[in-house]
């Protein structure tokens, strides 16, 4: 599970570079996409692979949410960067394969599966973005005051 959660991170990074992330916030982003990688894992072994996606987007929204209002920039940052991960990729490549190879039961259900985890990450993205700007605002204390 380490692994897969530096590999996420990483990944994630790379991925960063792509988008032309400034390198200042590189960390940020990997930890956002190793992190919802990281919940994705636990999940799975407990709910199924649309439960947890949608979990795990949810926590990926939220931390890009969070990290955006402390570091004052765009949310989109870590957002693309971070759900990188959980992108069904591999869904949709053994879709187009099943279908070429004219395993149209296999491509059926593999493009379903693949359908209904998309519809689980932008569920997840909506339900997320739907919380109040204030709710990751920084509260003040008395210490901050002072």
């Amino acid at each position: 599970m380490i692994g897969q959660f530096i590999a996420a991170t990483f990944g994630t990074i790379a991925f960063s570079l792509l988008f032309s992330v400034p390198k200042r916030y590189y960390p940020w982003c990997g930890l956002v996409g190793g992190t919802g990688w990281l919940f994705y894992l636990i999940f799975s072994k407990y709910a199924g692979i649309v439960i947890s996606c949608f979990i795990a987007t949810c926590v990926v929204v939220y931390l890009s949410r969070h990290l955006a209002t402390r570091m004052s920039c765009p949310v989109t940052i870590f957002l693309l960067s971070g759900i990188f991960p959980l992108v069904p990729g591999a869904g949709i490549y053994w879709t187009a394969y099943y279908t070429i190879m004219e395993q149209y039961s296999l491509a059926t259900a593999k493009g379903f599966e693949t359908f209904k985890i998309g519809v689980a990450i932008v569920l997840g993205i909506t339900f997320v973005f739907e919380l109040p700007q204030e709710f990751f605002k920084r509260r003040t204390t008395k210490r901050d005051q002072v």
